[in-house]
């Protein structure tokens, strides 16, 4: 990497060169700065402590405030130290670190704000469903997701950017380190980059913002049923969020949706996503929303109260607590204090031991307290330290509680169900038998084909290509893909009963969505992989080095992860009350959905978004890769030109294969068809018993490997 990277440190031109501008800059955005954490950990603060905002749009609202607190400090301070320096540097794990801090928090905005649409939706939509949809449990879930894919897309977007070869020049012409100005100073072609840029910022900041506005279409249509006073409620807290999502949304789109280009405009662009929409955001949230200025007043009218509360609040720690000495009431009411006995009860103290006893909410007990008049300061600390922990473990407690109790009771009111009978192939009998003898012999020669290509692969030195190296994956991915429902499907068709239980019903479909979204993202890595080596053959061994297959495989894994585990922790929480019986062979989606008793909706629209719109976006992207492959390949001779057909046309045959069945059967809405079973027959069967038979028998070199293997067997 010596050789390819010389840069240690990069230069940072900043906003602006002028001395007396960097002086108006430093003192401005101190103040913007100091603004923004002042107002967003105020709507923290407020939410955390109102009992009148524990709704789910207040949770998911104090997770947004401290998302851009977070966000902010991760450039603010930069560029207001840099305002008042000469030479503004920056090491290069520094501004690395700070590319990843800026896509992990701005991609969690994304998905946040795309989280509380769907709140919304749901509240405004489907009122009466509302608080079972929007339970504590999904909310923490979805607020996870929301962390979780922020990771993500930042994991893969600084992987793909810390090994890039810097050879200099070092000098940025921002005021923070950002992908398009870092791209302009790689020494060497980045226009396959700045497409990748595109698709992972560009396209993710589009589609959401696609799905915000057209979730908001729907919710304003749906307010003609409403009276005049419940549209003017929803109407405002809808357009606080959607004012929210348009200062977010279109600069990061106007930035990230292009090609690899920097524009004048960008540092001003940059300046209003990174520090003006943070700062504007509590502002418009609590302006335009009574209940949370009301709970800001009472905040601050109760942290005035607060001090004269104090020496009260210490005598409760002191009576909870044995041991602690009760000698620190002072004042004109020596030796009396007063408890509010619905709170934490009263006890009685005449200098003997302390016993606890129950108390009254309507009445007040005074404790009488027999010592001198002395100085409390020296257990201050101590008294501060044990009223934080009793107020922190009591609350958390009776919270985890009664939060247990009516989630138990809400899951037994909803879900009765403890296992599923599958239908199967056939109901015939002697049907059964033939298809047990079929699809032994398909799944033999499935793991056969599959183990043999990566036996080959990996013994063989001719394939140490990066092309041969994916295929080993495909393989591994196919075998065990078609392992996670075969067995189950053989063993029920000799079985009068076909019952699966609930929990094993959800490993299969957390299992087939794991490697069947891993595989999608496999084949595209491969067409990656060929676009490469013909378009760009002489920078084919610099681009996919080992250390870029390793990670691209490591993403192909963490995709397929985040996409399997969203789609479980949609589908396990779901009330399954009855029917149970499954018209398949195996549990999927499309079935399972059919079977829950509430509206599905919305729920069938988030099955074709996270899998049949991802099928679809990647089938199209590799239609284009693969047309402009087809395009570049009149510069090639024609041995050339064949040889590149051949790898192409194998690849593309999988590809067929497999994406056609998985868009036919999630891109629609909540249905099933009587053709289904065969499609889905078709692509955790058929497909990967054909893949190692595509690429072996239109492949020469597998071809000759595998000779090789056997004679030296």
């Amino acid at each position: 990497m010596e050789n390819k990277r010389n840069v240690t440190e990069f230069i940072l031109i900043g906003l602006t060169q002028n001395p007396q501008m960097q002086k108006v800059v430093f003192v401005t955005f101190l103040i913007l700065y100091i603004m923004t954490l002042s107002g967003n950990l105020l709507i923290v603060v407020t939410i955390m402590h109102s009992q009148a905002l524990g709704s789910p749009m207040y949770f998911f609202l104090s997770h947004l405030s401290l998302i851009d607190t977070i966000y902010t400090s991760s450039s603010a301070p930069k560029l207001i130290v840099d305002s008042l320096q000469e030479k503004k540097t920056i090491s290069f794990l520094g501004c690395m670190a700070q590319v990843y801090a800026e896509h992990i928090f701005g991609a969690t905005e994304i998905i946040l704000l795309t989280v509380m649409a769907y709140d919304r939706y749901v509240a405004i939509c489907k009122p009466l469903h509302y608080a079972t949809v929007m339970n504590p449990k999904l909310c923490m879930l979805l607020v996870g997701v929301a962390w979780f894919g922020g990771f993500l897309h930042a994991t893969i977007q600084i992987l793909f950017t810390v090994w890039l070869p810097f050879c200099g020049p070092n000098i940025i012409d921002h005021f923070m380190c950002d992908l398009y100005p870092l791209l302009e100073l790689v020494c060497e072609d980045t226009s396959t980059l700045g497409l990748f840029v595109a698709a992972n910022s560009g396209f993710i900041c589009l589609f959401n913002f696609l799905l915000l506005m057209g979730s908001y279409v729907i919710i304003l249509r749906s307010l003609k049923n409403y009276s005049m006073e419940g549209r003017s409620k929803a109407l405002s807290t809808c357009v606080s969020h959607m004012i929210v999502v348009v200062l977010f949304f279109v600069p990061c789109i106007f930035v990230y949706l292009r090609p690899v280009t920097t524009l004048t405009i960008d540092k001003g662009v940059a300046v209003f996503y990174t520090l003006v929409a943070p700062m504007l955001n509590p502002l418009i949230y609590s302006f335009r929303n009574t209940e949370v200025k009301n709970a800001i007043r009472k905040l601050l009218r109760k942290k005035v109260t607060s001090d004269n509360n104090y020496k009260h609040l210490k005598i409760i720690v002191r009576v909870m607590y044995k041991g602690v000495p009760d000698t620190s009431v002072r004042g004109t009411d020596r030796g009396v204090a007063c408890v509010n006995k619905g709170e934490i009860g009263q006890e009685k103290v005449h200098g003997g031991p302390q016993q606890w006893a129950g108390g009254d909410s309507d009445h007040n007990e005074y404790i009488s307290y027999q010592g001198d008049d002395v100085d409390d300061k020296k257990h201050s600390e101590y008294d501060g330290l044990h009223l934080r922990i009793l107020w922190h473990l009591e609350y958390f407690y009776n919270l985890a509680i009664v939060n247990s109790a009516a989630m138990n009771m809400q899951m037994v009111k909803m879900r009765n169900v403890t296992e599923f009978i599958l239908l199967g192939l056939t109901p015939n009998k002697q049907l059964q038998k033939l298809s047990f003898a079929v699809f032994l012999m398909v799944y033999l020669a499935t793991l056969a084909g599959n183990l043999l290509i990566m036996i080959t692969i990996h013994t063989s030195r001719a394939l140490a290509s990066p092309m041969y190296f994916f295929l080993f994956y495909l393989s591994l991915l196919d075998g065990c893909c078609s392992s996670s429902m075969t067995p189950k499907m053989l063993t029920d068709s000799l079985s009068e009963r076909k019952t699966i239980s609930f929990g094993s019903c959800m490993t299969q479909v957390f299992a087939e969505h794991l490697f069947g979204a891993a595989e999608i993202i496999l084949l595209t890595v491969m067409a990656y992989n060929r676009y490469v080596a013909i378009c760009k053959p002489l920078y084919y061994a610099i681009i996919m080095r080992r250390q870029v297959c390793r990670l691209l495989v490591g993403v192909v894994w963490a995709g397929g992860f985040l996409h399997a585990t969203i789609q479980i922790l949609f589908t396990v929480w779901l009330p399954f009350c009855g029917p149970n019986v499954i018209d398949h062979f195996m549990c999927d989606l499309n079935p399972l959905l059919e079977l829950v008793c509430m509206d599905t909706h919305t729920l069938g629209l988030f099955v074709a978004v996270n899998s049949g719109f991802i099928c679809l976006l990647n089938f199209l992207l590799l239609i284009i890769s693969y047309m402009v492959i087809l395009g570049s390949l009149r510069a090639h001779s024609l041995e050339g030109r064949r040889k590149a057909l051949s790898t192409c046309v194998s690849h593309i045959t999988v590809v067929i294969l497999f994406f056609v069945p998985c868009i036919f059967v999630y891109l629609r809405l909540v249905t099933t068809c009587s053709i289904d079973k065969a499609v889905a027959l078709f692509y955790t069967m058929i497909t990967p018993m054909l893949n190692p038979l595509i690429y072996t028998f239109r492949n020469t070199e597998v071809k000759n490997a595998m000779k090789k293997l056997w004679v030296k067997s």
